[in-house]
């Protein structure tokens, strides 16, 4: 498929500024493809719809994109030869021509249900507590997470960690079980000492957590590991424990709420509309599971003084590998949310294995593909990959959200990058070929996105 930009004269006088693109077509005849020749703006005029970007609107600041690093993830990465992880690792992190430049990672604070096995890090035997974290311990990290960790953060030091838990420890469960169940009260402050020991532990391992939320999915308590957290406890949670206990030890970690669908914006407005919780909140995490995204402008709304992330959605596809549906995904992942004041857009998980394992027993995810799908050292590259490098690569942390209308056939979200550079990304959400004008400061160019594809251009 050859894609085709139209050429236009273009006067003397005009600043002719090269656009660079990269292209991800539906039929994989593009897959985040460099365009040549370079678009330039010049005055040109013309019939087409219109895309205007204007840098004097100007929204929330950008921490970065990527993707979660489950215990599987690392798994799989840690089992590569080094070689190969580390040609990997470069490819994913790194800023240079080769590579995507990820800059914000989620990790579990204990198991997720993409690990090979449950566990929390301060699992005890029956009838036994630990209120002061005296058993803590990392472990199971220490053998893939960690030393994962520690080579990305050899590729970019700055890369943002956010951490989420699952589950609490067993025994401060309701039901002393690793799903489902209720945190017992009588357990607040425990449970507040294990969040504080987590990011001490982290650092002390050079790993700094630079966010964490109090629970991944508080109303889905089906997962294993997982809990039922209302909002009202995890108001009282963050109120009286989790708050106190990060200010009394100096910890500068960002506490995040809800960390669910956007079809339950009401759980962190609640949350946030009590002074004494919102003290110690930066802001709320959102998934997109059920709900709309235009709901996370709601929270933004009711609570302007509080950030928006968007930690979680998982990105596959298995019906048809002749095709990539990346237009979904960009369309309302990273378009969607960003266009919702999110702060990040991250995608479920980093990496599988071609049969989707690990996951655990009793309600883990069976079909939760990754980003790269890794057999042995042989690396496969899935749509959400290519999602996410569309905005990752360019839409570096302290770029900012600015303006560009939106058109329902070419949804699109635009963005002033470090250096002053400008980042439009594109989705031609119709099935057929659009041409269409992109317009700043008075000048235009003139463009092409096959049916379903998605464009990224810079300038």
């Amino acid at each position: 498929m050859v894609i085709i930009f139209l050429a236009w004269v273009i006067p003397s006088d005009a600043q002719k500024t090269a656009i660079n693109v990269w292209i991800t077509n539906a039929d994989k005849s593009a897959l985040f493809a460099h365009q040549y020749p370079e678009l330039v703006f010049g005055n040109m005029g013309n019939k087409y719809p219109i895309i205007t970007v204007d840098d004097k609107k100007t929204y929330q600041s950008i921490d970065g994109f990527g993707f979660a690093l489950t215990g599987g993830s690392a798994m799989h990465l840690i089992k590569m030869s080094a070689e190969s992880r580390a040609k990997l690792l470069r490819e994913l992190f790194a800023t240079d021509s080769n590579s995507i430049g990820v800059s914000y990672l989620r990790v579990s604070i204990g198991a997720s249900d993409l690990n090979d096995h449950v566990f929390s890090y301060d699992d005890l035997p029956p009838g036994e507590t630990d209120m002061a974290m005296e058993k803590f311990d990392l472990g199971p990290d220490k053998l893939d997470i960690i030393p994962v960790l520690k080579e990305i953060l050899a590729i970019d030091p700055a890369i943002k960690i956010l951490g989420s838990p699952w589950s609490p420890p067993s025994w401060m469960k309701t039901n002393n079980d690793t799903r489902g169940g209720r945190l017992k009260p009588e357990y607040y402050s425990a449970y507040a000492k294990y969040f504080v020991k987590y990011i001490q532990q982290m650092k002390s391992e050079g790993i700094i957590i630079d966010a964490v939320t109090v629970q991944n999915e508080p109303l889905h308590p089906g997962n294993n590991p997982s809990i039922l957290i209302t909002a009202p406890e995890e108001r009282d949670f963050v109120k009286n424990n989790l708050g106190p206990a990060f200010e009394s030890a100096g910890i500068q970690t960002k506490i995040l709420i809800y960390d669910h669908n956007a079809d339950r914006p009401d759980y962190p407005i609640t949350i946030l509309d009590d002074p004494g919780a919102a003290k110690y909140i930066n802001g709320s995490a959102f998934h997109l599971y059920g709900g709309k995204i235009e709901a996370l402008s709601d929270v933004h709304n009711a609570h302007p003084d509080k950030d928006i992330y968007f930690t979680e959605q998982m990105v596959v596809q298995f019906d048809d590998t002749a095709k990539m549906n990346i237009a979904s995904p960009v369309s309302d992942i990273i378009i969607g949310a960003a266009r919702n004041w999110c702060r990040n857009v991250l995608a479920w998980n980093l990496a599988a294995g071609p049969d989707f394992r690990p996951y655990t027993d009793r309600g883990g995810c069976s079909m939760c593909q990754g980003a790269v799908t890794i057999d042995s050292n042989t690396v496969t590259k899935n749509v959400a990959y290519y999602s996410i490098a569309h905005a990752a690569k360019f839409v570096r942390p302290g770029s900012v959200r600015i303006g560009s209308n939106y058109i329902d056939s070419l949804p699109n979200v635009a963005f002033t990058a470090p250096g002053n550079k400008k980042v439009l990304i594109v989705v031609n959400d119709s099935k057929n070929a659009q041409t269409f004008t992109i317009r700043y400061n008075g000048n235009d160019t003139v463009t092409s996105l096959e049916g379903k594809a998605t464009g990224t251009y810079v300038w």
